[in-house]
């Protein structure tokens, strides 16, 4: 049975081509068993990103603030990332072997600004990308044919994937969600706010009062606090958990106990090495058609900008990560 339904294929051409090609459904079915949702091919885009961000050490979060050599070398990070995290076996003369075929892999983070060898002519590649600005990524397979790419005039004489042929892509995840950068999309204000203490557990708490209802994840947590002891900068005994409770903000972490929490709320649970925040308060009278968790003996709701302040319950003990 073939993995996907050719005559419901995103058109005609495309349908022509994949009665004709074995190995590119054999490709496609392998990756779509591995990943069927695409989340573990974000998490490589959203971590690889973030590798060449390196925000611990620089405190840098947008793709603008990348050196050109960076921006030159995300495709080999993409293409070794991938790799890792699939256990895709080298090839012989691509980059690797999925379903015993050979793949060339290729990232830009220009829609359609894939380059591709001239060695990979008659080859499959595996064209991805991601727009952090966006938070968009994309994969899709193709059939590499002379007629289908422009002309390269660069000097190693790589192609391009002339725009009328993108047809021919096979798109394994289309314009799916690329897991957020907090600190790009936050508003700008915001932003500044959490940038302007001096002290990295300052500036935490105030990421955690600004950002809330949004995951957080551990890179934005090591970028932000640019300490080798970053994740004890979020816990109690002194860190954000503790200096933001009086505030009545809870910050939920990525254990079963926190994530039923936050879906009691309806909020975003945490997903692994994630964070959420968010301020609460005592649940009343008026609070009866609102979502509501019980902690310490009370019932808790997620506060509007208009109530005070009050001290934030207890968090479940941690129970073990999902």
């Amino acid at each position: 049975m073939l993995p996907i339904d050719i005559h419901a294929a995103q058109n005609v051409a495309l349908a022509d081509e994949l009665r004709r090609d074995a190995d590119l459904l054999a490709v496609h079915a392998e990756l779509m068993g591995r990943d069927p949702s695409g989340e573990r091919f974000a998490a490589v885009l959203r971590n690889t990103i973030d590798q060449l961000l390196n925000g611990e050490v620089t405190g840098r979060y947008a793709w603008d603030s990348l050196y050109k050599t960076e921006r030159t070398h995300a495709g080999t990070l993409v293409e070794i990332n991938l790799q890792r995290e699939f256990k895709f076996a080298d090839g012989a003369a691509m980059d690797y072997r999925i379903a015993g075929i050979e793949v060339d892999c290729k990232y830009s983070q220009s829609f359609g600004g894939w380059m591709i060898p001239p060695e990979a002519r008659g080859h499959l590649c595996l064209l991805v990308w991601a727009n952090d600005s966006v938070s968009l990524w994309s994969a899709g397979l193709f059939r590499v044919r002379d007629h289908w790419l422009n002309r390269g005039s660069n000097r190693d004489a790589k192609l391009t994937v002339k725009a009328i042929h993108r047809d021919k892509i096979l798109w394994l995840w289309h314009d799916a969600e690329l897991p957020e950068n907090v600190l790009l999309h936050m508003d700008p204000s915001d932003r500044a706010a959490v940038f302007a203490p001096q002290a990295g557990q300052q500036r935490l708490n105030e990421l955690f009062r600004r950002a809330q209802k949004r995951r957080i994840s551990r890179n934005v947590v090591r970028t932000v606090a640019q300490q080798k002891d970053y994740m004890k900068r979020v816990r109690g005994n002194g860190g954000s958990r503790s200096a933001l409770k009086p505030e009545g903000i809870l910050i939920m972490g990525d254990y079963d106990s926190h994530r039923a929490v936050a879906r009691k709320l309806q909020l975003p649970a945490p997903g692994e090495g994630e964070f959420v925040s968010v301020r609460v308060i005592r649940a009343g009278a008026r609070h009866t058609a609102i979502p509501q968790i019980e902690l310490d003996g009370k019932n808790w709701v997620v506060a509007d900008e208009n109530d005070p302040p009050e001290m934030a319950p207890q968090l479940p003990p941690h129970t073990s990560r999902a």
